[in-house]
């Protein structure tokens, strides 16, 4: 691997974990929406929470999937 291609991966491994933070941090925030005024919310609006959740968990970890694959390659 040359020096070019180095640089390249070390980019992109950065916006992948950055990527997957800022998702995990969306993840925990829903969680301690839910948390904080969960009792005030809807039916509706705790499966859109819970649903908004799992979603950022899924991309953190699409996130995480793709360093972990690039780093193998």
């Amino acid at each position: 691997m040359g020096i070019k291609d180095a640089i390249e991966k070390t980019v992109e491994n950065a916006k992948d974990a950055l990527n997957e933070g800022g998702h995990r941090s969306a993840a925990e925030g829903e969680r301690a929406k839910r948390e904080l005024v969960g009792d005030e919310m809807t039916p509706g609006e705790r499966v859109k929470s819970v649903a908004n959740e799992a979603k950022e968990n899924v991309q953190a970890e699409y996130d995480a999937t793709k360093r972990n694959v690039r780093d193998k390659t």
